[in-house]
């Protein structure tokens, strides 16, 4: 078969190529990106199937809108509202099928191949992928604990004159970095500055463990003038309530939401709408405050016996800031010792101490740090966690 020469641009997943050797019995896995499907609200997501099969069986089994079913739309509305998002209408967003194809509509409707598009380094695997198939050209912003160095960004806003830049700005993936108000801001500043586009991918938001973090950078915008219309919002319900319903959103200017809607209809006519149903009799039942309060409590007890086993077992031979939020930590090899100080072979010899993580070379689109690695601690209880860092300093 002649494929297409677009597929010249990507590869398969590494974290995919991954999980074909976690069949191994007994195998701790800190690979995935996946919430603990034992948090899930199945008696609140049961409930709210009920409720929509119950009020309108035929609007939540029939062919729906492209744009998303309108209550749904409403709850996102105020659901962000709640956070402080404030003057987001119903009809400024879009349900997508998960935030990830709100990714896709970006490279559908904006990349012609050779646009360059600015990324953080590291980044979310898949937007690597999926803007190199549509012909993006990647270029690497560093980032540090407290998210992309914006110093750094307007230089390369100068230099490359970005079709947009995509940021994780809160608990990113992989880095867990918490992108700091100041630099929040000063984002949205260059956006008015060099009439560049912003995309806030926001999956992990709501997963934080102490204080909440800054607003988003779609809070922010109503504080800098001209910001809001080169802002595009992706959230998603994945790693809140339930990765299944592939419910996601996407806020963004008039003229883009109208080409990502048509867009849209060719991949999928509309996300199912016996899901968003599902999903908006959720969010209107009021259970999710409930919900976060109880994923946060969990996952924060994960992430701090997590960071305590990597102090205690593997020492000087790691760095890693904390994370304050999220589902991640990501780690920097220091050699220390003489340890090993390359993520993709300290992988291969965690699979035969029986622990599984994600080396963290395929996060950068270019010059990867060859010493990094990325640890999930959401699916893992305390005693898993603290065996699998025991496993992993073996590994070293």
């Amino acid at each position: 078969m002649q494929f297409a020469d677009r597929l010249h641009n990507v590869e398969t997943s590494a974290i995919r190529e991954l999980f074909k050797l976690l069949g191994k019995p007994g195998i701790i896995s800190f690979a995935g990106g996946f919430p603990d499907s034992a948090l899930f609200d199945v008696d609140g997501i049961r409930a709210a199937s009920q409720q929509a099969l119950q009020d309108e069986p035929g609007a939540a089994l029939q062919y729906g809108a492209t744009e998303g079913y309108q209550p749904l739309r409403e709850q996102l509305a105020q659901f962000m509202a709640s956070k402080g998002a404030q003057g987001v209408a119903p009809d400024n967003l879009i349900v997508t099928t998960g935030s990830q194809q709100a990714l896709d509509l970006l490279g559908k409707t904006l990349i012609n191949p050779g646009d360059k598009v600015i990324v953080e380094g590291p980044t979310f695997l898949a937007t690597i992928q999926c803007f190199r198939l549509y012909g993006a050209e990647l270029i690497s912003a560093p980032i540090d604990g407290h998210g992309v160095q914006t110093d750094e960004l307007e230089r390369l806003i100068v230099q490359h004159q970005p079709k947009f830049v995509y940021l994780i700005p809160t608990f990113g993936n992989p880095s867990g970095a918490l992108l700091s108000l100041e630099r929040r801001k000063k984002v949205l500043e260059l956006a008015v500055k060099y009439q560049t586009l912003i995309v806030e991918d926001d999956p992990y938001g709501d997963l934080f463990f102490g204080a909440a973090p800054p607003p988003s950078l779609l809070a922010l915008s109503s504080q800098v003038p001209g910001s809001r219309e080169l802002l595009v919002h992706c959230g998603s319900l994945s790693k809140v309530l339930s990765p299944g319903l592939r419910v996601g959103w996407m806020v963004a200017p008039a003229a883009l939401l109208a080409n990502a809607t048509m867009c849209k209809q060719f991949s999928d006519a509309h996300t199912s709408t016996f899901a968003q149903a599902t999903a908006a009799q959720y969010l209107q039942a009021g259970r999710m405050p409930a919900t976060l309060a109880k994923v946060r409590a969990v996952y924060a007890e994960r992430a701090q016996a997590m960071a305590e086993a990597l102090r205690r077992e593997l020492g000087a031979a790691v760095e890693f800031v904390q994370p304050q939020g999220g589902l991640f930590f990501w780690l920097r090899l220091t050699g220390a010792g003489g340890k090993l100080a390359d993520g993709k072979l300290l992988a291969q010899r965690a699979i035969d101490q029986g622990v599984a993580f994600v080396p963290g070379a395929p996060f950068f689109c270019a010059q990867p740090d060859h010493a990094t690695l990325r640890l999930s601690f959401a699916t893992a209880d305390v005693d898993k966690i603290c065996e699998g860092v025991a496993r992993l300093a073996k590994a070293l």
